[in-house]
């Protein structure tokens, strides 16, 4: 099993910066799918970004193309998410998620483990 804490998340301004992180406990950390999706009341919730094992895939929805790198720290047990030029639509509950049952995983159902959400506001 594996815990997961993000933290990083604030109030920022149309086109500011922020980062996320997602800490992990366990060891084996190195054999974790990773990735960020996001919620906003009332919708479902969406992948942002994933990055494999190894760290040399990454996937990321049209959205965020450009603007948003995924990132991790295999000795660290830490992913990360860089939003830049970030807009009010990017405002979300932003969730790290882990899985290494399906290491091509892009949808809510292949991640096991979830943390418990850090807020992202980003105002006009």
């Amino acid at each position: 099993q594996v815990q997961l804490v993000e933290s990083g998340g604030g109030l920022v301004q149309a086109g500011g910066s922020l980062r996320l992180s997602c800490a992990a406990s366990g060891r084996t950390f190195s054999s974790y799918t990773m990735a960020w999706f996001r919620q906003v009341p009332g919708k479902e919730r969406e992948l942002v970004a994933v990055i494999r094992r190894s760290g040399s895939t990454r996937y990321y929805v049209d959205s965020v193309k450009g603007r948003f790198t995924i990132s991790r720290d295999n000795a660290k047990n830490t992913v990360y998410l860089q939003m830049n030029s970030l807009k009010p639509e990017d405002t979300a509950v932003y969730y790290c998620a882990a899985t290494d049952t399906v290491v091509t995983g892009t949808s809510i159902g292949d991640f096991d483990y979830w943390g418990q959400g850090t807020q992202v506001t980003v105002s006009s």
